[in-house]
């Protein structure tokens, strides 16, 4: 059994983790800033991961078999850890984004995509992605910041690594109804539910999705694997944003309505008018079996109107 410690993991897919690492048999930590007490059986280190001296003081004379860092964000955050748990760690899994190959947020000069995109379609150590550890550049939009710190988090990591590093690039996670805290399920369900024009592009392009309990199990087994570098995460099939107000207006049983929007202009979650949708090769190849989008997304819904009645 192994000494994991894990980052965060408070909640959604990242509490679902702890349990299941502790189930196991695994000595398991979680690090935070006291947010929320951890599971019966874990043990809990109180400390602010952008402070390295407590983050320091906190560990103590601590090392692990495995990190899993559910909350990097910036590079700034990247370094700290770096050089924390150089000689502490066996093995560091950051979660990353699928967000990291957006088009709309990559910096001129990066190569065009191929779709479904594989993770040697980007490399954040060499230009144009690499940033320092401490990134000045303006960001436009939240969207941006978000892209762009997890691209450059990554970097960090990627370039000399002192522990072997995976980076999991997760697609858009759904599921868990009141669990799923972003809402951008919640949105759909609404207004379908209540006759209300969903915000769509002229030609949406698909996207990749995981269902929060399959994000758990697949951060699990990596824990258990020795690979390292980037590996995409997503469920078999991307639907477009059409495809999901269907499911939806099925389990609602009305009929959805849309407003196209202008090119430019923002439009609902999950529609987008450029196309990055994930290829999870590498991942099956390892021996990861991944479930299809089609078979766990009418649950999902159904958990959410559930929550949102």
């Amino acid at each position: 059994m192994k000494r994991i410690l894990v980052i965060g993991g408070s909640r959604y897919f990242g509490k679902s983790l702890v349990t299941r690492l502790r189930d196991e048999g695994n000595t398991v930590t979680v690090l935070n800033r006291g947010s929320s007490a951890p599971p019966p059986g874990v043990s809990r280190l109180l400390a602010d991961r952008d402070d390295e001296d407590a983050l320091r003081a906190a560990l103590a004379r601590r090392d692990f078999d495995v990190v899993v860092d559910q909350v990097c964000y910036t590079p700034f955050q990247a370094a700290v850890a770096r050089r924390v748990f150089a000689g502490r760690a066996g093995r560091y899994v950051m979660t990353s984004t699928m967000e990291v190959y957006d088009p709309a947020t990559l910096p001129t000069g990066s190569a065009p995509h191929t779709v479904p995109v594989a993770e040697d379609h980007l490399d954040p150590t060499r230009p144009p992605h690499a940033l320092p550890e401490r990134s000045s550049r303006p960001m436009p939009s939240e969207a941006h910041a978000y892209a762009e710190g997890k691209r450059s988090a990554e970097a960090v990591f990627l370039r000399e690594p002192p522990f072997p590093y995976v980076s999991v690039r997760t697609a858009h996670v759904l599921g868990g109804g009141r669990a799923e805290f972003t809402g951008r399920l919640a949105h759909y369900v609404q207004r379908i539910g209540a006759g209300t024009p969903v915000d769509v592009h002229a030609t949406p392009y698909g996207t990749s999705f995981i269902h929060h309990l399959e994000m758990a199990a697949f951060l699990h087994w990596t824990v258990r694997q020795t690979f390292t570098g980037p590996v995409n995460a997503a469920s078999h099939g991307a639907p477009d944003v059409l495809g999901l107000c269907a499911a939806v207006a099925e389990r609602l049983g009305r009929r959805p309505r849309y407003r196209v929007v202008a090119a430019g202009e923002e439009a609902s979650p999950f529609s987008f008018d450029r196309a990055y949708a994930m290829d999870n090769g590498r991942a099956a190849a390892l021996g990861f079996a991944f479930g299809r989008v089609a078979d766990w997304l009418p649950g999902a819904v159904e958990e959410t109107a559930r929550a949102t009645a």
